[in-house]
């Protein structure tokens, strides 16, 4: 496979931009950024009050190069770097610890999981698929790239076990799993007359179906050309379509949105090895490079980002303004895409700062839209777009910059919720957690994810009822019913089909969930019983509970961390074993059984 340009972070041509950036004064004004007296010093460290850091583990000398994106799986981190990837164990979040480190230099070495597997995207052309490969220049035919897989059973010890070349590499990818395969969709642009394996017109998306009994069987099936019109062709500060930056799935929803360069679009993934373009927008005005993005849990809204400049350049002063390099908030209602507002943060970053809008995740707070978001060297933002015309900040993190006088590429490139906490990659700086402690977003930390790759976007239960008080009781008979912070004179009793949710409640009663789907019980007090029977999965963390805890007949993850427990601890017939997350509970009276050493 050959490569284009050198790829991660692509730029436009200075001159390019300079001319772009004249064309911005006459935009409408930005929100009173910071003085330059407030931007930050080299290395120092500034947030708001409700956004901070647990801990930072520096990248080692073998992983000089570029921290790039972010995958989950239960305890674990995977860090993808220009020269490999790395494996966190992030059960203790104030220290980090490093499993494993895999050399494998390929950039941008994008990342995802999926059980036991873990694949790397290789979008710089290579001498040959090995993890010991050199440089090639992109005309040459023998160079490779594309997609890497590796076996992860072992955390400590990954095993290299696949690769599939694609046309035109692998800039980033996207799993789409079905039952017995994942198909993964394989993002690249900018071909070339002198690239031998990425020759113009290039407006597909690779499509690699992975036999998940036999991984090694992997290969791409199909190759649809998403823009047979050729896409935008670019001017007027807009970039040329020739593919897509990224495409995020939302499996559950059966739809994508694809960043595309110069276009945004919807694709209908009902059937993943055939995808199919619905809808498609273009903003000519304020965005440059379609880069990314994301869904609200309603799939009601879609957040596209512009990485102005490519990554490279200080976009975010009042030179450039509030609309470019920013965040575009669009409603989808009868799969039509309509504008409504753009979010960029509010702070001047200094001119030597690479700063845009980067890769970002929905926090699952409960009756609402909220986004945390990396902005290079922007920092770390959280910022609400619920109300979809009038987005607002609610927090951000940030380093100075990496230099007082030259420039250096460095900040945030992923920054990510995952299970209460916000993880980050800093290009330069290594892998950071952050706490977000805000009763906007509080609630989200009852909301548990198994596995999280955010070009995948997982469903969580939406809210049907949000309360916070309730003076006779919760009987739920349907839907999901969320108690966010409020207090409950009398029992909760939830019946089969329904999901409770509860984060910060007081409850003056028992509390009896019965035949439905996710429960999670956090950091609440009840005064009484919880019995849990024949859920599909259980969380219930960090509560003063007066009376006993039951939980039978679990058909998935049953999590019982960090509680004091006045009763008995009890559990039967669970498929999954319980865990404790490292934390255990402390219990008056111990029953045998599967909870007897939680």
């Amino acid at each position: 496979m050959t490569s284009h340009t050198p790829r991660g972070l692509r730029r436009l041509s200075l001159a390019g931009f300079a001319a772009t950036a004249a064309t911005l004064v006459a935009v409408a004004s930005a929100p009173t950024p910071a003085l330059a007296a407030e931007i930050p010093g080299v290395d120092e460290i500034v947030h708001s009050d409700n956004l901070t850091q647990l801990a930072n583990v520096p990248k080692s000398a073998a992983f000089s190069q570029l921290n790039s994106d972010l995958a989950f799986q239960g305890k674990y981190a995977f860090s993808g770097n220009y020269n490999g990837f790395v494996v966190y164990d992030i059960s203790v979040p104030t220290a980090p610890a490093v499993v494993s480190e895999v050399l494998c230099v390929g950039a941008q070495n994008d990342i995802s999981v999926l059980g036991n597997l873990l694949f790397l995207s290789t979008d710089s052309s290579r001498s040959d698929d090995s993890c010991n490969s050199t440089a090639l220049p992109a005309s040459d035919k023998n160079a490779w790239e594309g997609i890497k897989i590796f076996d992860i059973t072992d955390k400590a010890a990954p095993k290299y076990i696949k690769s599939v070349e694609t046309n035109c590499g692998s800039h980033t990818h996207t799993l789409v799993p079905s039952k017995k395969d994942v198909y993964v969709y394989v993002s690249s642009y900018s071909p070339s007359s002198t690239y031998p394996d990425c020759l113009p017109p290039h407006d597909a998306v690779s499509i690699i179906k992975v036999p998940l009994s036999k991984p090694t069987d992997a290969a791409v099936i199909a190759a649809p050309n998403l823009f047979p019109d050729g896409g935008n062709p670019g001017g007027n500060g807009s970039s040329s379509t020739t593919g897509c930056h990224d495409i995020t799935a939302y499996p559950a929803k059966k739809i994508a949105a694809g960043a595309c360069m110069g276009d945004g679009i919807l694709l209908d993934i009902s059937n993943p090895e055939a995808p199919v373009v619905t809808e498609r927008v273009r903003d000519l005005t304020n965005f440059a490079f379609w880069h990314s993005a994301s869904f609200n849990n309603a799939g009601t809204k879609v957040v596209f980002t512009d990485e102005l400049g490519g990554g490279g350049l200080a976009t975010c002063n009042p030179e450039i303004g509030p609309n470019r390099g920013a965040d575009a908030v669009y409603d989808l209602a009868g799969g039509k895409l309509e504008f409504k507002s753009y979010f960029k943060i509010p702070r001047e970053n200094a001119f030597n700062e690479n700063c845009v809008a980067h890769n970002g995740s929905i926090i699952p707070a409960f009756g609402r839209d909220i986004l945390v978001q990396a902005w290079y060297q922007g920092g770390v933002s959280v910022w609400d777009f619920t109300d979809s015309a009038n987005p607002v900040e609610l927090g951000y993190w940030e380093r100075g910059p990496l230099s007082a006088t030259g420039t250096a590429t460095g900040g945030s490139w992923s920054a990510y919720y995952y299970n209460g906490l916000i993880y980050s990659n800093d290009i330069a700086k290594g892998f950071d957690v952050l706490k977000l402690d805000d009763p906007r977003t509080n609630s989200a930390a009852a909301v548990r994810f198994s596995e999280l790759n955010v070009q995948t976007q997982p469903q969580y239960p939406a809210c049907d009822t949000v309360l916070r008080d309730a003076s006779r009781g919760i009987s739920a008979k349907r839907g999901v019913t969320c108690v966010d912070g409020g207090t409950i004179r009398g029992k909760v009793e939830v019946s089969r089909g329904a999901t409770l949710l509860a984060y910060g409640a007081t409850v003056a009663g028992d509390v009896r969930v019965t035949g439905g789907g996710t429960f999670s019980l956090l950091d609440s007090s009840i005064a009484g019983d919880v019995w849990a029977d024949e859920l599909a999965q259980v969380y219930v963390a960090g509560n003063r509970i007066t009376g006993d805890l039951d939980v039978h007949d679990t058909a998935g993850a049953v999590v019982i961390s960090g509680n004091t427990i006045g009763g008995s601890l009890e559990c039967e017939y669970n498929k999954v074993a319980p865990v404790n997350d490292g934390v255990r509970n402390t219990v008056d009276h111990r029953e045998p059984g599967a909870c007897a050493e939680l």
